[in-house]
């Protein structure tokens, strides 16, 4: 009878050594990579909205250029020579006028 009530207890502080770590690793996991993915998301999407024709940009290719035209999902970019690209708004990851210029 004894034996039972011990085996029963030891059962109980297992699930809690058990359940505790998990728990914690899943805050890790949120404040170390879920947290700062949707910080960056947000930012790139403020970036994005606040860019206008005549800014300068560059890529995640890496191509730089000047914003000519807008629609809803896409930038016209002009790059040397006057061509000009077409790129999803996501692939932009610069504002090289603000990057450029003297911070005061």
């Amino acid at each position: 009878m004894i034996s039972t009530v011990i085996l029963q207890a030891a059962g109980g502080s297992n699930l809690m050594g058990t359940v505790i770590p998990m728990v914690l690793i899943m805050v890790v996991f949120y404040f170390f990579m879920i947290r700062p993915q949707v910080k960056k998301a947000k930012e790139h999407k403020k970036l994005v909205a606040e860019l206008g024709i005549g800014d300068k940009i560059v890529t995640t290719a890496g191509i730089h250029g000047k914003i000519v035209g807008s629609n809803d999902t896409t930038f016209l970019i002009e790059v040397e020579g006057g061509t000009k690209i077409r790129f999803d708004k996501s692939a932009i990851s610069l504002d090289a006028t603000k990057a450029s210029a003297p911070k005061a």
